[in-house]
């Protein structure tokens, strides 16, 4: 097998080693011995198992932004992604607060950058035990235009402090998650670009 029909299949059309086989009617063995003899490597397994959960490629398209409106709003989602974003898990993009305003911004964000379906969303809602699950549930999904159905099971924990944070969640902490491990090292990259940035001009 060519080394340029190979390479197009494997890793520009991102055909799995089984459908390459599939296609010239050969065993899969025979695939890894030509993917070694033209020296291509191998997808890792978490990537070869996101190719077989998106067999069709990413479901979302980084657009950069392309003028000043749009570099407002992408610096404000990116630190936004910063400041409140959980980078500790590595397969979805997680923002958690009690400001609707603010993760709307973080929603319009990844839409407008990242052309993302609205409905590929899901929420997670953590309340208080002092807190009616409907009534908050209803606040959310009215102030984000949401559906009931793109919730996962709410979270209640007992209520054991009355200060400030608990006068600012009344309706609960919302979380946005995307579940896409890609999204979210692209994240992380540009959040590191950014500070590399930062810390470039600072130097200055």
């Amino acid at each position: 097998m060519e080394k340029t029909t190979l390479q197009r299949l494997y890793q520009v059309e991102r055909k799995s080693m089984k459908q390459i086989s599939q296609k010239f009617r050969c065993s899969v063995h025979k695939i890894e011995y030509w993917l070694r003899k033209h020296d291509i490597s191998r997808r890792s397994i978490s990537d070869a198992i996101y190719q077989w959960h998106h067999p069709r490629g990413d479901p979302f398209l980084y657009r950069p932004p392309c003028n000043s409106q749009e570099f407002t709003l992408f610096g404000m989602g990116l630190g936004l992604y910063w400041g409140e974003g959980t980078k500790a898990n590595k397969t979805s993009v997680r923002l958690g607060n009690t400001d609707p305003a603010l993760l709307h911004k973080f929603i319009e964000f990844l839409v407008r950058f990242f052309a993302i379906e609205r409905k590929d969303l899901r929420f997670g809602l953590q309340l208080f035990n002092d807190i009616h699950p409907q009534k908050a549930l209803d606040f959310w999904t009215r102030k984000l235009k949401l559906h009931k159905r793109q919730f996962y099971k709410i979270t209640v924990t007992p209520s054991v402090s009355h200060g400030t944070y608990r006068r600012r969640s009344l309706y609960g902490v919302l979380t946005v998650y995307y579940n896409n491990r890609k999204l979210r090292d692209i994240l992380i990259e540009l959040v590191r670009q950014q500070a590399e940035s930062q810390a470039a001009l600072a130097q200055r």
